[in-house]
């Protein structure tokens, strides 16, 4: 347990003020214990992977925030199945997989961050996202560890609809028989697909807003004009204009009013309203 943390360390975006307290449990158990005790105190509460896809406000977080990088355990379930905790990392998950000779989760090779974020958000690449391939998930409700059949849950792109306070432990994804050479070469493609056209040489969360309905944001991002854009240490990328990067001593706030140009000025050139595909939390 930690105090007055800095988020800006836990960020992929290396920005955030100070969270009250950052909890590392080691197992369900030790998870279960600090839940219930940050109940009883009524201590608010948020459950993070790695820290992609965050945007931490300046002033941080009043409470707690529970990191599941400890939960980083992918082991075979049956013939097709394997089973991977939160905390995992995505090529983790994959180079498992292909280790058993199962594939069909390749397309998060290049995603950076944790299985658990890769459930929350539906991540996805090439037109398929990973709750496609998960059979069930183990989620902890009102301090309860539950599992839940996929088709009990509602999903879309780049969404699940979980309640407050869900934390997802655990995913099961049901795969095919691939021989490894075939996902090698998936993954490979994939690597390097986003190493030539995500290397953006500086700290991001990816990317940035969610693609419009039959449309693409970086490319609505160019028609405004607003690659290279920048508010204080934030700037939209000149390599991929859906990425909004750091490039040094960037606040929270650079990035909110980066975004907010990038918003107004789409929305002047294409009528489209752009959405944060990045999650936005802290104290206003």
């Amino acid at each position: 347990m930690l105090h007055n943390e800095p988020m800006s360390l836990h960020t992929s975006l290396k920005v955030g003020g100070p969270a009250d307290m950052f909890a590392i449990p080691k197992d369900t158990d030790d998870l279960q214990k600090l839940l219930e005790r940050l109940t009883e105190q009524n201590i608010p509460w948020l459950a993070i992977g790695r820290g992609y896809n965050l945007l931490v406000r300046d002033k941080g977080i009043r409470g707690a925030v529970i990191s599941l990088e400890r939960f980083n355990l992918v082991e075979r379930l049956g013939e097709k199945n394997i089973k991977a905790e939160a905390g995992a990392e995505n090529l983790t998950a994959v180079r498992f997989a292909q280790g058993h000779g199962l594939g069909g989760i390749g397309f998060i090779s290049g995603i950076p961050g944790t299985v658990g974020g890769a459930i929350r958000m539906n991540a996805g690449a090439y037109g398929e996202g990973i709750l496609d391939r998960t059979e069930c998930l183990t989620i902890v409700r009102d301090s309860e560890i539950r599992d839940f059949c996929i088709d009990e849950l509602v999903y879309g792109y780049r969404y699940l609809d979980l309640q407050p306070g869900d934390i997802v432990l655990s995913a099961v994804f049901r795969l095919e028989k691939r021989e490894a050479h075939l996902t090698e070469e998936e993954v490979r493609n994939d690597l390097e697909l986003r190493r030539s056209k995500h290397n953006v040489g500086f700290p991001s969360a990816g990317s940035f807003f969610r693609n419009p309905a039959e449309q693409t944001a970086w490319r609505l991002i160019d028609a405004a004009g607003m690659r290279g854009a920048r508010v204080g240490g934030a700037q939209v990328s000149e390599v991929h204009s859906n990425f909004l990067v750091n490039t040094g001593g960037a606040t929270t706030q650079d990035f909110l009013e980066l975004s907010a140009m990038v918003r107004n000025r789409v929305f002047s050139t294409s009528g489209i309203t752009l959405e944060e595909e990045v999650r936005i939390v802290g104290e206003v």
